[in-house]
């Protein structure tokens, strides 16, 4: 199936690790340019190194919290490229922390990262689709429909606004052919997450879905690239969530338990 993304551009924030990274190979895989921007420039520049063989990429340095930042991440990928079709909002932060315990420069920082940051790359990414459209996805979570109680309380409400901002965005710019969605990953194993949990905890998460497994980069990183393709040319303001059927019902080992009686 050809998504139609040959030599089209897309701007991925966050795209230097993790998610970010899969839907930047992902795109490049698809014959699409690609800019990649991150607060770190070691570490920007090093995924643009390994991203290269793959295909036309760019990298620079960029707090997506600082709106001067967004506005240039955004001016470069278009002086680079000569056009900015595609834009993934994909910076966040969770704080481990419970409600109680946050103070007000956490609450401040927090919602700057998950919240502030999907505005200004929304807007951002507008001025250079109004005349000739685009696609916008925003990296959300589950969390935005399952709380996560007790640890990085803050998370889901954040992300569940970033989800929202999707809807209202779509709304404002759809007589301009811009479509703007989200997508509510579940627990993902990036190599960060890999490294700080332990398999016990790994498999938790993995038992609460349907797929009994949690999930790996680039299964978020294909229906990133899917909404922002032709395929998906008449979804707009849309939730997609990637979970594996995670918290959709009360008994996930059924179908297992089942499956086991019978092979018995």
């Amino acid at each position: 199936m050809d998504l139609g993304l040959r030599g089209r551009t897309a701007v991925v924030t966050g795209g230097s690790k993790g998610i970010g990274y899969a839907v930047a190979k992902t795109f490049l895989e698809e014959g699409a340019n690609v800019w990649i921007c991150a607060r770190k420039a070691d570490e920007v520049e090093d995924a643009a190194k390994r991203l290269s063989p793959y295909g036309p990429v760019g990298a620079a340095a960029a707090d997506m919290t600082v709106e001067e930042d967004v506005y240039r991440a955004a001016e470069q990928a278009f002086k680079r490229f000569g056009s900015l079709d595609f834009w993934v909002n994909n910076v966040g932060a969770s704080f481990p922390k419970k409600g109680e315990e946050y103070g007000e420069k956490e609450i401040e920082q927090i919602t700057k990262v998950c919240f502030f940051s999907t505005i200004y790359g929304t807007q951002a990414a507008f001025r250079y689709m109004k005349d000739s459209g685009g696609s916008i996805v925003n990296i959300s979570s589950l969390a935005a429909r399952c709380a996560t109680v007790g640890a990085s309380t803050l998370y889901g409400p954040l992300k569940s606004a970033v989800a929202k901002l999707a809807v209202s965005f779509a709304g404002e710019y759809a007589a301009y052919g811009v479509r703007v969605n989200s997508v509510l990953p579940g627990f993902t194993a990036t190599p960060a997450v890999a490294a700080n949990i332990s398999e016990e905890y790994l498999q938790r998460n993995a038992n609460d879905t349907l797929l009994r497994r949690v999930a790996k980069p680039e299964e978020i990183a294909g229906p990133v690239v899917f909404l922002c393709s032709e395929q998906a040319s008449y979804i707009t303001g849309t939730s997609l969530e990637v979970s594996g059927g995670r918290s959709i019902v009360l008994n996930p080992e059924y179908s297992y338990l089942k499956k086991q009686g019978e092979s018995a």
